[in-house]
């Protein structure tokens, strides 16, 4: 635990001094997940931009990585596992294919459908990308002990699950 003051303690003190009655406990754990988000965002999109890979690119291709030999999917289990919009899926794979990172190839099973696989570029790129991307996380979250990182992650599993 750090005595250090953050900003969000200088807005739960404004407001007890403005609203007294007021319990600024909820405001201040968003205030700082809503921060750390924020942080956290810069310095992961800093290490995707050094891979030439904007925040959405990038989980494309870890997606179809993480998916696992022959790195295929359709495009609905792919925007469904991205946890992405059709239609921000189809731009961001238009812009993938361009760059040459993935392709799109007939279904075999389904002459309607295409496949989405990583091109041997892609798989290159990703496999890298994604070492450094862990990496990034690992320095991110140095501050905390293992045993808080665990503490962390098991209240924010407990907290997720209220919303899925």
């Amino acid at each position: 635990m750090t005595d250090k003051p953050d900003h969000i303690d200088f807005v739960v003190n404004q407001w007890r001094e403005e609203r007294p009655a007021l319990q600024p406990m909820p405001m201040a754990v968003i205030g700082r997940l809503k921060r750390l988000t924020a942080h956290l965002r810069q310095q992961i999109e800093s290490k995707h931009k050094e891979f030439g890979l904007a925040w959405g690119e990038f989980d494309v291709l870890a997606t179809l990585l993480r998916s696992g030999a022959p790195y295929c999917l359709t495009p609905t289990l792919l925007f469904r596992s991205a946890m992405l919009s059709s239609g921000a899926m189809t731009n961001r794979l238009n812009k993938l294919e361009k760059q040459g990172l993935v392709e799109r190839l007939p279904d075999p099973d389904d002459r309607r459908s295409l496949l989405v696989r990583l091109t041997d570029d892609g798989y290159r790129l990703i496999s890298q990308a994604i070492t450094e991307h862990v990496d990034t996380e690992a320095q991110l979250l140095a501050a905390l002990s293992e045993d808080e990182q665990q503490q962390l992650n098991s209240l924010l599993k407990k907290w997720l699950a209220d919303f899925e």
